[in-house]
């Protein structure tokens, strides 16, 4: 049978002028009809070898496997998309320069005072603790916030207990830190924390530190272990290390608002579990060596020939006593009612 213009017209619904063209727009995958992006842009400050990148990368393999490649994410670490300021990522990925991220509450502290909570030195005591606020309402209650700046907040992450290092000595004390130059993050409470020790506090970003400590423009930092081993902070002059696990430093798994509606309601809800999941095995990939029966990874640091201290209750307690000022100041601004409910939470907590 030939087919012409007038054999189409006179077949009508029982021939292919009619029927083909609405069988081949339901052939059509589903990115096509939501106009999906090839690749979505996620930023983290750091990359693989950190447990946080290692995150990045879990959420990305998760999602292009479970949305079956419609939805590709590329990772895009040392905050490349904003120019290596770590504080401008939270802002970028609100203005759709960035299409997720797994951003630290430190970083996106400037936009979203609350999530100074967690920076509040030695609130969070242990992993229970931090378990104890992001798990329970507290945690809730801070992503409704993140919410309301203008992102999706789809899952908690974990960097870690920021342990301080030096090039000089030991640290047991407060009168230890004393005129030490140390790199902090780019959040104004690390500035008040570090001067209220008597050290002098120097902000810059994580990219910025590492030269920075080779020259011996500063002295000491503060980041979690798995941070030292990873960057191997031992050849940038680190050989002394105090855990004092002042301050917790939960991550966030988040989307822009507009990327996030544009996909359909199933790979939303593909994106959002893939993002627990991920959080969930990047929180144990985090731990990994700092818990109860499991200390490699401070083994691993002594190893280096790197003097490691434990601080004892008491020796904590005089570094608690230094910085109440610097607590006592941020409640304030944080919110006297949401930390109260932070401390009940920790105080509540189940310890391992």
């Amino acid at each position: 049978m030939k087919f012409n213009r007038r054999t189409l017209l006179k077949t009508g619904a029982a021939g292919f002028g009619l029927i083909a063209a609405p069988a081949l727009v339901g052939l059509r995958p589903a990115w096509a009809q939501a106009n999906y992006k090839p690749e979505y842009k996620l930023s983290t400050v750091v990359g693989l070898p950190f447990p946080w990148g290692q995150g990045g990368e879990i959420l990305g393999n998760l999602v292009r496997e479970r949305t079956e490649g419609r939805i590709n994410i590329k990772m895009y670490p040392g905050a490349a998309l904003v120019s290596g300021d770590q504080t401008r990522e939270f802002t970028a990925m609100r203005q759709g320069v960035i299409d997720l991220a797994i951003g630290s509450t430190i970083n996106w502290s400037p936009q979203i005072k609350q999530l100074n909570l967690f920076s509040l030195p030695f609130l969070a005591q242990d992993h229970a603790g931090i378990d104890a606020m992001v798990q329970g309402p507290v945690g809730k209650e801070i992503m409704g916030l993140v919410e309301k700046s203008g992102v999706v907040a789809l899952a908690w992450g974990e960097n870690g207990f920021r342990e301080v290092t030096n090039s000089k000595r030991e640290i047991r004390t407060p009168a230890d830190m004393k005129g030490l130059k140390f790199r902090v993050v780019g959040s104004p409470i690390f500035n008040d924390t570090f001067t209220a020790l008597g050290a002098n506090p120097t902000q810059m970003s994580w990219a910025d530190a590492q030269p920075a400590l080779a020259s011996g423009a500063v002295e000491g930092q503060e980041n979690p272990l798995h941070i030292f081993t990873a960057a191997k902070l031992h050849n940038l002059a680190q050989k002394f290390v105090t855990r004092w696990g002042y301050v917790a430093d939960p991550l966030i798994f988040a989307a822009n608002k507009d990327v996030f509606d544009s996909w359909s309601a199933k790979d939303r809800d593909i994106v959002r579990q893939a993002a627990m999941d991920a959080g969930k095995q990047e929180i144990a990939i985090a731990r990994k060596g700092l818990v109860p029966g499991d200390q490699s990874l401070v083994e691993e640091v002594k190893g280096f020939g790197v003097t490691v201290t434990e601080l004892s209750a008491a020796e904590k307690d005089a570094f608690k006593a230094a910085v109440k000022p610097v607590f006592e100041k941020w409640t304030k601004e944080i919110g006297p009612d949401l930390v109260k409910r932070a401390e009940d939470a920790v105080a509540a907590r189940k310890k391992a």
